[in-house]
């Protein structure tokens, strides 16, 4: 296996806005060239954990790169930038940046850039599927214009939803700034307004008993 950890300010100077640090933790399988296989292309999981938008959580990031490692991919987990000075559109920059990347090494890494799938849990969740829908808005152009969209989604009990009746209140709060968003802002926050018939396949996983995302959010999805 291959490892390294990647400061995406480094590639990006733009990122590096009220002492951000996003990183980008990569995980490749070694290709075995002594059997042939030098040239294997993989599918690749970008992977962005939990935390309510106030942390990101180690549980749903190193843990889950490695167990997709059977399955032939090529596993990435960003750790994306939270707390209060961090607002819309930030996150969705960084997971641009992670894109950007991934592209950008894809022949080195031989990633399969048709099958680029995104992954997200809880708060997660819904940077997963805010940039699965919301990958070109003019937020994320301004930096990165010709931004990259996914092939696919996992979403694992995500926060979807604005709705101050099944939202889970901290996510959105933190990456909107206030609450509750106004109408027209619940465009922009709410994942379930933005999807359309060019959202890629996506798989969601929720319980009903979860008392901190509301499964209402995956069934608004």
């Amino acid at each position: 296996m291959l490892h390294e950890t990647i400061h995406l300010t480094e590639r990006f100077s733009q990122l590096a806005q009220n002492g951000c640090d996003p990183k980008l933790s990569v995980y490749l399988p070694n290709n075995m060239t002594d059997m042939g296989r030098g040239d294997q292309k993989h599918p690749c999981l970008l992977i962005c954990p939990g935390g309510g938008y106030i942390n990101v959580s180690p549980r749903e990031g190193e843990p889950i790169a490695v167990h997709f490692f059977p399955e032939g991919f090529n596993t990435f987990i960003l750790t994306y930038s939270v707390g209060e000075r961090n607002r819309f559109p930030v996150q969705l920059r960084e997971v641009a940046a992670a894109m950007e990347v991934i592209y950008e090494n894809a022949a080195v890494w031989c990633c399969d850039t048709e099958r680029i799938a995104i992954m997200g849990f809880s708060a997660g969740g819904h940077l997963a599927a805010h940039y699965t829908n919301y990958y070109h808005c003019p937020q994320v152009r301004e930096v990165f214009p010709e931004s990259k969209k996914v092939n696919a989604s996992i979403l694992c009990y995500p926060v979807i939803t604005a709705d101050p009746n099944y939202c889970h209140r901290g996510s959105i709060e933190r990456v909107a700034g206030y609450f509750p968003v106004t109408e027209e802002d619940m465009y922009v926050f709410s994942c379930e307004y933005q999807v359309t018939e060019d959202t890629p396949p996506t798989f969601l996983w929720h319980t009903a008993e979860d008392d901190g995302v509301p499964v209402q959010n995956s069934l608004f999805y």
